[in-house]
């Protein structure tokens, strides 16, 4: 079977209906492309005529549907949990329609659509300007932890607990989860609030998906927080810990595919040995979401393949060994696939989560002289890349020179030095994430997004050109530290830039 095509951001029937028409025609005018994708995804078809059920039926599968019917079954479904974020108030045509609770929890509540700490200083001050917002909905009660407005509201209305509203049409529960314009919110207050409720019927699986894509945000990913922004643009709710205890203990499922995710690129491993308490990986049935959106939705074992996947990629050691406590199967999710996940560890330099599969019955790997010599640098063994003959350690530098950008992403000084001392070039394109050999930025601009001042500090000694724009969005370090928000150390190598003298 090939490869099956996810569904689009924003999937639309009627969008999908023109392209069959238009397959349709074109694969009818003999054109070969159509004839191709006919021949791929519906071979009982390849040698007749593709009327528009057959070019639907097509497009179906090429999503992974056994038909037209399913297919829009399940598009009628995610139009129903679709969330597009709203407009910030101050972007509106007319500023003025938007209610003052409205453009309160627009600004107060995480989005993950331009993220930014200002947005909930703005809702903080508005709250303090206008106090009588916490009370005015039961959305901006749950939202501000206003219990005693939250019981006024709830005992004219049982029904408002799972009152969709608000500028993100969500349920209470939801604004509660996302609220970050108080990083002192009383905690008591909060848990109160989420028990009340709770106690009234919220359900504690509520969700929402981010333009029609089938990773659900749901109460528990507003809870923990995080995400390709990072923890200064998408704090944990500060009642994380506490808050999602209740939240599973009342039913939310612990198999949350987007809070897996949000979480997996930091250190930290506490969301996951909670949501291991509490079941993740163990439930049968996939839960709620997976019964709304199928085959969409990946499974536990395939997502919790994927966070064995990054955290071997990255060197997260004790996360490594979390997974395999919890009975996390030694095979390669979407970033590793079918290598054996130990050769992947051991040719990053990692041993000591070869040491962890290997007990776990992975097989030992075998590396040629310049991969373990590749090794060894990434591991910081400066005795075996001293030791090296200088065939191989030109071999080493040559194998795979992105790899100085991923170590400089895991903030591996000791292996830059040795890479550079390899003959890997300083300014050699990768990616910091290990999985891929895209040539996407250098490693200075890897060391500027996060803020790794003695990282910068060495590449710049080593000759780092700080003019040098990355492929993918054209930014210099300094445009990537400024995204971060490390604005000092943006503003220091904007400086490097102006004083750069090419082929220096």
């Amino acid at each position: 079977m090939p490869t099956v095509v996810p569904l689009p951001q924003d999937p639309d029937v009627d969008q999908l209906r023109r392209q069959a028409r238009e397959l349709s025609r074109a694969a009818r005018a003999g054109d070969a492309t159509a004839r191709a994708g006919v021949a791929r995804w519906a071979p009982e078809h390849a040698d007749g005529d593709v009327p528009l059920h057959v070019a639907q039926l097509v497009l179906a599968r090429t999503h992974g549907f056994a038909g037209w019917p399913p297919l829009v079954r399940h598009l009628r479904t995610v139009a129903r949990w679709s969330w597009v974020p709203p407009a910030d108030p101050a972007d509106s045509a007319d500023p003025a329609a938007a209610s003052p609770a409205d453009e309160f929890l627009a600004l107060a509540c995480l989005r993950y659509d331009g993220d930014d700490p200002v947005r909930r200083e703005r809702a903080a001050a508005l709250l303090a300007a206008r106090p009588e917002i916490a009370g005015a909905t039961v959305h901006t009660a749950a939202a501000t932890a206003d219990v005693d407005a939250l019981r006024r509201l709830l005992a004219a209305d049982p029904s408002r607990a799972g009152l969709d509203g608000g500028p993100h049409r969500w349920p209470p529960l939801m604004y509660l989860a996302y609220a970050r314009h108080d990083p002192r919110i009383d905690v008591d207050a909060v848990l109160t609030a989420a028990t009340l409720l709770l106690d009234h019927g919220a359900d504690p699986n509520a969700g929402r998906l981010w333009h029609g894509l089938p990773s659900p945000f749901t109460v528990l990913t507003g809870v923990f927080g995080e995400g390709e922004g990072g923890p200064q643009a998408q704090p944990r709710h500060p009642a994380e810990r506490p808050l999602a205890t209740l939240l599973l203990e009342r039913g939310a499922d612990p198999d949350d595919a987007q809070t897996l995710y949000n979480r997996m690129f930091g250190a930290d491993d506490s969301h996951l040995v909670l949501l291991f308490a509490h079941g993740l990986g163990r439930r049968g049935d996939g839960g709620v979401w997976r019964s709304r959106l199928g085959h969409t939705l990946p499974e536990s074992a395939r997502l919790l393949a994927d966070q064995l996947d990054w955290a071997v990629l990255h060197g997260l050691t004790v996360r490594v060994e979390l997974l395999l406590d919890n009975d996390v199967a030694v095979r390669g999710g979407r970033w590793i696939g079918t290598t054996p996940v130990a050769e992947v560890a051991a040719r990053l330099g990692h041993p000591a989560i070869v040491d962890l599969l290997v007990a776990r019955g992975a097989s030992r790997p075998v590396l040629d002289p310049a991969a373990a010599l590749l090794a060894a640098a990434l591991a910081g063994d400066g005795t075996a890349v001293a030791a090296a003959p200088d065939t191989v350690r030109a071999e080493a530098a040559a194998l795979r020179p992105g790899a100085l950008v991923m170590a400089a992403a895991g903030g591996r000084r000791r292996a830059v030095e040795l890479l550079l001392d390899l003959g890997v070039p300083v300014d050699v394109r990768g990616r910091g994430d290990g999985a891929g050999h895209d040539g996407w930025n250098t490693a200075l601009h890897e060391a500027a997004l996060r803020a790794d001042h003695d990282m910068v500090a060495l590449l710049l000694a080593r000759g780092a050109d700080p003019t040098v724009r990355d492929a993918r969005f054209g930014a210099t370090p300094a445009g990537w530290a400024a995204h971060a928000g490390h604005t000092a150390l943006a503003a220091e190598l904007t400086a490097r830039e102006e004083r750069h003298i090419p082929g220096t």
